[in-house]
């Protein structure tokens, strides 16, 4: 007998339906999964007859064949055991004929029966719902993740048997559909990062913070050991805004792609902040593999990545940011196929002067200058080169350990970035930029508007500092932020020298 069951692959941060087609004929005893299926779902075989078995139910001695179509398609996730498994049963006239019909099938099934969760349960609800698809079963820990689509009705199921007793009898009751308040989940999400009142004096590098949080801009902060770079960092999630709904949604489906979300969990509320080790691997920061995941950067769309003493990191890691920090994506190609994930993130990094970390202080650093140049130049020009703001911290003083708090906080400092972000969602609404970082060079002129002394500031900023083209945008670009945060509508000299202030120092990098 032939059934048809449906399913869905991970396709990049989507899904794609997938058609399991299964027939039982006379012949000699063999089971075969066809239709570009990786290991893991070639695998699904014995885990689904161990499962049969266990729960009482003997597969005939017959030429079991198993089609995931479009065969094209290559298929990797272990949420097909679940509907082959069920498209099996029906084969089998074990389940009535047309009980499957309309209901998309997910979950990994264990050897006693258990179904346990998958990755990529939101995208494929969500893809289920485009093609009219009315209900889906899913993992009972997957179930609040895809119970926040509307028009589709997701039951989640905890082993194969309330399944099979749901599709023989319907009763609703053994599989009740989850309902998940998408707008009440979402206004659950709050910041939670700690507050810039416990960062004592750094006035400066609180100020490039909330210039890199209101226009997206990367940040690197250069400074000796317990300067505070690492403890600004942890804190501009909590002066950037909250999370839309969309952004919700699509950081969402990143994490549910990437086996991430909190079990139990329906939406990733607030931004993330990733914080890598300096021995991560390029793959593992940019995504990729044999079966490609979205990597570190991916997890840190919408959000912070950090990377803590930059220099550590592998050269093929660094220079692997290049791509996605221009076009805010990343693209993975393999033989048989490619995958695009999104990353539009806020890079932030720290660094120490030299290897010990004291320099210029020659009383306390002891390194060569053939060692300080050696570990400068790990950084290369062209990743400098799309940094927008470079700041450096020095030792804090006895004075701001002692004083009172009266520095920046994360209220007034979210404040400031929230006023610059209303400015630049008025001026970019309706086209393709969201942020100030986001300008292209042929749309500066019309949005950086300057007046007759401030063009001739940018001349003589532009002559007596060797900048090139790009150094120049850059600046425009920061000025324009710096005059959002003031919440004035052109750019005026001190928002220049400010935005030049703080650009990267190509020299000090060529020491």
């Amino acid at each position: 007998m032939f059934t048809d069951t449906l399913a869905a692959t991970i396709r990049g941060i989507g899904a794609m339906i997938v058609h399991v087609e299964t027939d039982i004929a006379n012949g000699l005893p063999v089971f075969n999964i066809v239709g570009s299926a990786g290991t893991e779902v070639k695998e699904a075989k014995d885990r689904v007859r161990s499962a049969l078995k266990n729960n009482g139910i003997n597969i005939p001695p017959s030429r079991i064949t198993v089609n995931l179509s479009p065969g094209g398609l290559r298929k990797d996730t272990t949420a097909f055991d679940l509907p082959i498994c069920i498209g099996m049963l029906t084969a089998m006239e074990y389940l009535p004929a047309k009980c499957t019909e309309g209901i998309l099938f997910l979950g990994e099934i264990g050897l006693g029966g258990e179904i346990r969760t998958v990755r990529g349960v939101l995208p494929a609800v969500m893809e289920a719902v485009k093609e009219g698809i009315r209900e889906c079963i899913v993992p009972t820990d997957n179930a609040s993740e895809g119970s926040i689509v509307p028009g589709i009705k997701v039951r989640g199921a905890s082993d194969l048997r309330s399944v099979i007793s749901y599709l023989i009898n319907k009763d609703e009751s053994v599989l009740p559909a989850t309902h998940t308040d998408l707008q009440g989940v979402f206004e659950i999400g709050g910041v939670t990062a700690p507050d810039f009142n416990e960062v004592r004096g750094q006035e400066r590098a609180k100020k490039a913070a909330v210039i890199s949080a209101a226009g997206f801009h990367s940040l690197l902060m250069t400074g000796p050991p317990g300067a505070g770079k690492s403890m600004i960092a942890r804190r501009i999630p909590g002066i950037m805004p909250p999370l839309t709904l969309a952004e919700s949604l699509e950081l969402t489906s990143i994490y549910s792609v990437a086996g991430k979300m909190p079990k139990g969990k329906a939406l990733i509320c607030n931004r993330s902040f990733q914080a890598p080790h300096h021995t991560i691997t390029s793959n593992a920061l940019v995504g990729g593999g044999p079966v490609p995941m979205p990597g570190i950067i991916s997890l840190a769309h919408r959000s912070v990545l950090f990377l803590d003493e930059l220099p550590e990191f592998g050269r093929d890691a660094i220079e692997s940011l290049r791509q996605p920090l221009e076009e805010k994506r990343i693209s993975i190609s393999r033989v048989k196929y490619s995958v695009e994930y999104p990353a539009d993130f806020l890079l932030i990094c720290a660094m120490n002067p030299c290897p010990c970390g004291y320099f210029p202080d020659r009383n306390r650093c002891r390194c060569s200058e053939h060692e300080i140049s050696r570990y400068l130049g790990k950084i290369s020009g062209p990743i400098l080169d799309r940094i927008d703001l470079c700041t450096e911290l020095k030792p804090v003083g006895i004075s701001d350990m002692t004083g009172e708090r009266n520095g920046l906080g994360t209220s007034e400092m979210a404040e400031m970035v929230q006023r610059a972000r209303e400015m630049q969602s008025k001026r970019y609404k309706g086209t393709r930029y969201r942020f100030n970082a986001d300008l292209k060079a042929d749309d500066l002129e019309e949005v950086c508007r300057l007046g007759i002394r401030e063009s001739e500031m940018m001349k003589k900023l532009y002559m007596e500092l060797s900048l090139s083209a790009r150094s120049y945008h850059r600046i425009l670009r920061v000025s324009r932020t710096i005059a959002d945060i003031e919440g004035v509508p052109d750019i005026g000299c001190r928002h220049i020298l400010e935005a030049a202030a703080f650009r990267p120092d190509l020299d000090y990098f060529r020491l």
